[in-house]
């Protein structure tokens, strides 16, 4: 899988990631606060409303470097290694994980991500 292709796909597990969030939170909350200007922060109660809210935030923390880091290669012509191929694969992963509860397999994800990550960042290196 090439680097913009995972880029393109990262961007369609970002809206993924929205969805979830957005489809349990109104659930819990209903039309009325998710079409507000939400002044009050609530605390989610419900655990897939949670879950999938820090699903989220886990994402989007991990979403910035990846695209960094992408883009980096693709600009500099250092494309070719499997790094983003790993990071994109382990973050669908993630999701579906993280909402089922399974920690270690979700934490196992998470590291397969950031050691993805580091492969982006050793070709960009030149290694």
């Amino acid at each position: 899988m090439t680097e913009l292709t995972c880029l393109e796909l990262s961007i369609l597990l970002w809206l993924a990631h929205v969805l979830v969030q957005a489809i349990t939170a109104r659930g819990e909350f209903g039309d009325d606060y998710l079409f507000s200007p939400r002044d009050k922060d609530v605390t989610p109660k419900e655990l897939y409303v949670g879950r999938a809210t820090r699903a989220l935030h886990n994402y989007i923390e991990n979403l910035v470097p990846f695209v960094a880091t992408d883009l980096a290669l693709v600009a500099t012509q250092h494309t070719g290694g499997i790094g983003a191929t790993i990071w994109i694969i382990a973050r669908i992963a993630y999701l579906p994980i993280y909402m089922i509860g399974t920690k270690y397999v979700r934490t196992a994800c998470w590291l397969a991500g950031v050691i993805g990550l580091l492969m982006m960042l050793a070709r960009l290196a030149g290694y």
